[in-house]
């Protein structure tokens, strides 16, 4: 293991001004060492796709591209021939991930095989990698694979990506479990990158879960309420109360 490897694992511990237990971290991602790839998120693709439902997929990936801004993550969006039959890719993406490093493949199936795309990956100085895409099988696996080989630390967010069948999205699973690729799902992502509700920007993380799970929103909602209620109880003094 590198220096430099060794010392961000090291320093993957969560820096809130308090005391945490030591070692808690080092099995997670570190976001100081991540980069998110979104692979093919294409309007024709997204047809095809039958182990998700399109408006899931949507809203995780758009969650993905969100948090990436939030926490200062390096995105690359490609696509191997966005003219083409497979149509444009999602806009979400660069809604809301406007940093995101747009690579244009020149027909490539398999991006990992795009000599710009591998530069750009490297260009980010990240060793662990977030990927997701349509197909998972595909789009997502074929790079996957070669960043493993690479020595990359590749995770797969299977819920932001899709399959043509439910076997396809079976195959796929056991081969990146066999590869040494991590399956893993948006919520988790989010969750691992967040570690702690203790930060300034708790706010904005807790917008993101109603992303992945809308009905996060109505457990906001009724916290909000009884925060509301319990601050006009306060402001009520003894002298209001018994007039």
């Amino acid at each position: 293991m590198s220096n430099q490897k060794a010392s961000i694992q090291a320093s993957n511990s969560i820096q809130d001004g308090i005391r945490h237990a030591p070692g808690g971290g080092a099995a997670l991602m570190n976001a100081a060492d991540t980069a998110l790839l979104l692979l093919d998120h294409q309007s024709g693709l997204f047809q095809t796709v039958k182990d998700i439902s399109v408006g899931e997929l949507r809203a995780n990936t758009a969650m993905l591209a969100k948090l990436a801004t939030l926490m200062n993550l390096p995105v690359i969006q490609t696509a191997s021939e966005p003219e083409g039959p497979n149509g444009p890719l999602m806009p979400e993406i660069k809604e809301f991930a406007p940093h995101a490093v747009f690579v244009h493949r020149k027909g490539e199936v398999n991006a990992w095989d795009n000599e710009a795309f591998v530069k750009a990956v490297e260009a980010t100085g990240r060793k662990t990698l977030i990927m997701a895409g349509v197909w998972t099988s595909v789009c997502v696996m074929f790079p996957a694979l070669d960043a493993t080989a690479a020595g990359y630390k590749v995770y797969a967010v299977m819920d932001a990506s899709g399959d043509p069948s439910e076997m396809t999205s079976r195959t796929t699973l056991a081969r990146f479990t066999q590869a040494g690729v991590i399956p893993t799902s948006a919520n988790a992502v989010l969750c691992e990158l967040q570690r702690t509700w203790n930060r300034k920007d708790a706010a904005q993380f807790a917008q993101l879960y109603t992303m992945v799970a809308p009905n996060y929103g109505a457990v906001m909602e009724s916290y909000g309420t009884a925060q509301e209620v319990a601050r006009q109880q306060h402001a009520v003094t003894p002298e209001t109360a018994h007039r």
